[in-house]
């Protein structure tokens, strides 16, 4: 009888209802959402998980690189002539430093050719040390824009995510204003659904960005260490080149 007239009772009633109507998993809020709500999460979700293959791609090419790198180090310092790497150069296709080697070697290789064409050369030295210097260059800026490629994606994930996570969050709490206004109720049972499922846009738009804001910069600190590497080994190459090669120098 005690149980009977509990059920009966209009304030147990609601307070089963409101503890119903609160009681709403992540899931349930997501597939209970506006539209637009759904298509503010699709989003981010898709955002978040381009990042995290962006990331891991990245993060074993960058391993390949440094991994090449070490052994052409050690072949570049220990051959005892240019040709000799060169003829080993396709042994480290990972490399920056062979490719950046590479580029070197074919356009003093090109110089030399075209001094030995001049018939007014009389000597074996070159000249044209600032087209070896640009063609260096050029194959450094071309590595350095490699290994920067797509990282684009990840910055704008980093600072756009928690923006389209609000916009989420502000659409469902005006939904649950507007569900307010409908029913001429301020109750909890009627304001939850529409909190949780803009708490969950927000939530969602942090958990896409800090990975990717994260790994943006770890990258970025990686890209800058192989700018600097890449920098000495061509002044080191440049240097041989000059005491070797040119006249002048």
């Amino acid at each position: 009888m005690l149980l009977l007239s509990l059920l009966l009772n209009p304030v147990f009633a609601q307070n089963v209802e409101t503890k119903k109507a609160m009681d709403i998993s992540s899931i349930d809020a997501i597939a209970q959402a506006s539209p637009v709500v759904q298509l503010t999460l699709f989003i981010l979700i898709a955002m978040s998980v381009v990042c995290w293959a962006i990331t891991f791609y990245k993060y074993k090419r960058f391993k390949a690189i440094e991994q090449s790198n070490e052994p052409f180090l050690d072949l570049f310092w220990k051959a005892n002539s240019l040709d000799d790497i060169f003829a080993d150069v396709g042994e480290y296709p990972n490399s920056n430093y062979a490719k950046v080697f590479k580029a070197g070697y074919l356009e003093l290789r090109k110089l030399a050719d075209s001094s030995l064409a001049d018939s007014s050369s009389s000597s074996p030295l070159l000249s044209g040390i600032d087209n070896l210097e640009r063609a260096i260059q050029k194959e450094i800026d071309k590595r350095i824009a490699n290994m920067e490629h797509r990282l684009n994606l990840l910055a704008t994930t980093g600072s756009t995510g928690p923006f389209i996570g609000l916009f989420g969050t502000v659409w469902g709490i005006m939904g649950a204003f507007q569900k307010i206004g409908l029913t001429g109720m301020a109750s909890l049972a009627v304001v939850a659904p529409g909190i949780s499922e803009a708490l969950i846009a927000t939530a969602i738009g942090l958990a896409a960005a800090i990975p990717a804001t994260v790994a943006y910069n770890y990258f970025l600190t990686k890209i800058k260490t192989h700018e600097v590497n890449l920098s000495n080994f061509s002044a080191d190459f440049l240097n041989i080149a000059k005491r070797n090669f040119f006249k002048g120098k």
